[in-house]
C-alpha cells in the first residue's frame, strides 16, 4: 500500500513529531559550541542515530539537523558557503533513518539577526537564504518544511513566502515561540497569539503552532488552547501544531536543567491534545523517552 501524502496524514489523527536535536548529539559525544548543523556533513551516522531513536520511540516524523542552516546564521561559523551542501545531507540523513514508511521536515529556524530598520539584515537578503536553505532541503527528499522558534512576524512572513516560493504543494507549518507575559502570551518581540495566528494563516501555512519558549507544562496546555482558538477562529481549514519544551527550565550551574518526567510530559501532551491540536512534538529538554510516553498515551 502507497503511504499516504504528509498534507493527507496530518489530517487524520494524531501525528507525533520528534523532540530536541542538540541535547541528543551532546549525550553522544558532540562538544558544546560547534556548529550542529554542519554535523550532517562531518558526523552523519551521530545525526542519523538521533533521528531512529526518535522514529523507534514512536515518531511519525523526524525534522532535518538544519535548525541553523540559513547562510545568515552559518556565516557566525565560517560555512555560509556550506549551507546548500549541509542542508541537503540533513534532509538525506533523515530520509535515510525515516525510510519510506515514516515523514521528514525540512527544518528552518531564525536567522539571529534583526531585518531592517531594525537591524541591517535586508528582506530580499534574508528571503534568498531561507529560499537556498528550502530548496536544498527538498532536493535532499523531505516531504514538507516547519518553520520554528520565530519571535518577529516580520522575519516569519519572509521564511513562509520564501518557502512557498520553492516548495510546490508540499505542506508547510509555522510556529513562534511565546512566553507567559501577565495574562498573555507573546514573543520576545512582543507579538500575542492572536497576532501571530492572523497573519500567518493569511500567507497559506498548513499548520501554524508554537514551539520552545520558558513556560511550565500548565502553561503549555493554556497557551495551546489559545493559539487553537484563535486558529479555529480565522480558518477552518489550518492545523495546529505544538512543541512545548520539557517545562520550563532551572538554571544549574550555568546550564539549563529540565526536570520534567516523560510521563508528566505525556500528560501535558494529552490535555494539549483534548484543546483540539493533533500534531505534537517536544523541544528543548524532551527526548525519545518523551516521544515513547506520549506516544502511549496518546496512540
Amino acid at each position: 500500500m502507497a503511504r499516504k501524502s504528509l498534507r493527507e496524514r496530518i489530517g487524520q489523527g494524531v501525528f507525533l513529531l520528534d523532540g530536541a536535536m542538540g541535547t541528543q548529539l551532546f549525550a553522544r559525544g558532540v562538544e558544546v559550541g560547534v556548529c550542529n548543523d554542519y554535523l550532517n556533513v562531518k558526523s552523519p551516522d551521530v545525526v542519523c542515530e538521533v533521528h531512529r531513536a526518535y522514529l523507534n520511540a514512536g515518531s511519525d516524523a523526524v525534522l532535518t539537523n538544519t535548525f541553523g542552516a540559513n547562510r545568515v546564521a552559518l556565516k557566525r561559523y565560517g560555512l555560509a558557503d556550506q549551507a546548500q551542501r549541509i542542508n541537503q545531507a540533513g534532509a538525506r540523513i533523515a530520509r535515510r533513518a525515516a525510510g519510506d514508511r515514516k515523514y521528514v521536515l525540512g527544518d528552518i529556524g531564525p536567522s539571529g539577526e534583526f531585518l531592517e530598520p531594525l537591524g541591517t539584515l535586508k528582506a530580499q537578503e534574508l528571503k534568498d537564504a531561507f529560499a537556498e536553505q528550502a530548496r536544498a532541503l527538498l532536493a535532499g527528499g523531505v516531504d514538507g518544511l516547519i518553520i520554528e522558534t520565530m519571535t518577529a512576524l516580520d522575519e516569519i512572513a519572509v521564511a513562509i513566502e520564501a518557502a512557498r516560493s520553492v516548495c510546490g504543494d508540499l505542506p508547510v507549518f509555522a510556529s513562534m515561540s511565546f512566553d507567559r507575559a501577565g495574562i498573555d502570551f507573546k514573543t520576545m518581540m512582543g507579538v500575542d497569539v492572536e497576532s501571530a495566528v492572523s497573519r500567518i494563516v493569511s500567507l497559506g501555512v498548513d499548520a501554524v503552532g508554537f514551539n520552545c519558549g520558558t513556560a511550565t507544562l500548565d502553561e503549555y496546555v493554556e497557551l495551546a488552547e489559545r493559539l487553537a482558538s484563535a486558529a479555529r477562529s480565522v480558518s477552518g481549514d489550518t492545523l495546529v501544531f505544538a512543541e512545548p519544551n520539557a517545562g520550563r527550565p532551572e538554571l544549574v550551574d550555568g546550564q539549563a536543567v529540565y526536570r520534567v518526567s516523560p510521563e508528566d510530559f505525556a500528560a501535558a501532551a494529552r490535555m494539549i491534545h483534548l484543546t483540539g491540536v493533533n500534531i505534537i512534538g517536544g523541544c528543548c529538554g524532551t527526548g525519545p523517552e518523551h516521544v515513547q510516553a506520549m506516544a502511549r498515551a496518546l496512540k
